[in-house]
């Protein structure tokens, strides 16, 4: 025996139905919020802006990075000298 039920109710009146709450002024808040955020991370996007938060720090590595591969070039020929002696 099969036995088939045709519901035709929205999603609304279905939630209403099996007592589950309703979301919808919840996810309304949140997608305000998220949208205040996105707002104010693109005006902070400014290429400018954004440089200038990362070239300081670009910077320093590139001078570490340099000053490291000094010291090595240094050591290196250092010890080539000591072995031509």
């Amino acid at each position: 025996m099969k036995i088939s039920v045709d519901v035709e109710c929205t999603p609304e009146e279905l939630r209403a139905f099996l007592g589950l709450p309703d979301v919808q002024p919840m996810q309304q808040a949140l997608m305000r919020q998220m949208q205040d955020r996105m707002a104010a991370s693109l005006a902070a996007a400014d290429p400018e802006t954004m440089l200038k938060v990362w070239l300081p720090a670009g910077v320093q590595g590139i001078e570490q990075l340099q000053k490291m591969f000094w010291s090595q070039f240094a050591a290196a020929g250092g010890r080539s000298r000591e072995s031509k002696s």
